[in-house]
């Protein structure tokens, strides 16, 4: 069975200390096996663990957003590797401290938040949006059903 390739990158040392080691792959994977992404051929995905400043500037030279964000997602056409090669989806970048600042505020613990944005970015990655509400409903139903999954609570209902 083909296995999906998780490649992570830490710009950012405090993510060290805040996710155990293995969290990243086994977060992204659990999206990709719950969407059947890769299945038949071996799929990558990259992660960046980032600072916002790192972020900041994604977000004003990607988005024209001058400020940082949660969670950026950078898609690419998977259907275009070479026959052979493994697909790369795409890239999700995670800010650090907006991240903890924003699970502070919401009484979550830090690594239940960050599951939520990678799985929030990488299905991003396989196309789901959240611009009309239809679409949002069902982004967050299949957040919801892959973080159970993973042992995360809903991230829509108050702790």
């Amino acid at each position: 069975m083909p296995v999906a390739r998780v490649s992570v990158a830490l710009r950012c040392a405090a993510w060290a200390e805040a996710l155990p080691r293995g969290f990243v792959a086994r977060v992204v994977r659990a999206v990709l096996e719950d969407r059947k992404v890769g299945l038949r051929r071996p799929a990558e995905v990259g992660v960046v663990l980032a600072d916002d400043p790192f972020v900041r500037r994604l977000n004003r030279d990607h988005r024209g957003k001058d400020k940082p964000t949660n969670v950026l997602s950078f898609p690419l056409d998977a259907a275009s590797a070479p026959d052979g090669a493994r697909p790369l989806l795409g890239d999700v970048v995670l800010a650090y401290r907006t991240i903890r600042r924003e699970a502070k505020a919401e009484g979550k613990r830090l690594a239940s938040h960050a599951a939520h944005m990678l799985v929030h970015g990488t299905l991003h990655l396989l196309g789901f949006d959240h611009e009309r509400a239809r679409a949002a409903r069902v982004m967050e139903a299949h957040e919801v059903r892959i973080l159970r999954r993973l042992g995360v609570p809903d991230p829509y209902r108050a702790p």
